[in-house]
């Protein structure tokens, strides 16, 4: 807003007249709201033309789908694994002392060296934590611990 400063004394030897200043410390944020209007215009536009990316023909093998088409491993340690020291792998039961090389023989294969592991509930941890260093003794590099959801009472 302007202001009129009162006029200088004859005596002085200034000028005479009205001065008008103006104060500097308002700022006109209407550009500045109008700026942001169109950069975000602009921005609306051009982002869907971003998330297109490059499109690229890719190869094809006959051996990528018998990869990736692999049927999941499991071990499944039951029970009665106190007992007898049996596992099961998927429905074949084997002693956990040839359980190393079974594993080894059953992974020639396959590309992807992961095993999932079943154990009974009543199975103890320390039980199943031996079937696993045997795992890992055999090479496998992923095993994977199956569990059920438990379900709401």
């Amino acid at each position: 807003m302007p202001k009129v400063m009162a006029q200088p004394d004859a005596n002085t030897g200034r000028r005479r007249g009205r001065r008008v200043t103006t104060s500097l410390s308002e700022i006109n944020v209407i550009p500045l709201v109008d700026v942001m209007l169109v950069l975000l215009i602009i921005f609306m536009v051009a982002a869907p033309m971003l998330q297109k990316g490059v499109e690229v023909n890719l190869p094809t093998t006959r051996r990528a789908d018998k990869l990736t088409n692999t049927q999941p491993l499991y071990v499944t340690v039951p029970t009665t694994y106190g007992k007898d020291r049996r596992v099961y792998i998927d429905d074949e039961a084997v002693s956990v002392d040839v359980l190393a090389e079974r594993m080894r023989q059953a992974m020639v294969g396959r590309t992807d060296k992961q095993v999932f592991l079943r154990g009974d509930g009543a199975v103890q941890l320390q039980q199943l934590m031996d079937v696993f260093g045997r795992l890992k003794e055999a090479g496998i590099e992923k095993i994977g611990v199956v569990a059920q959801e438990r379900r709401a009472q």
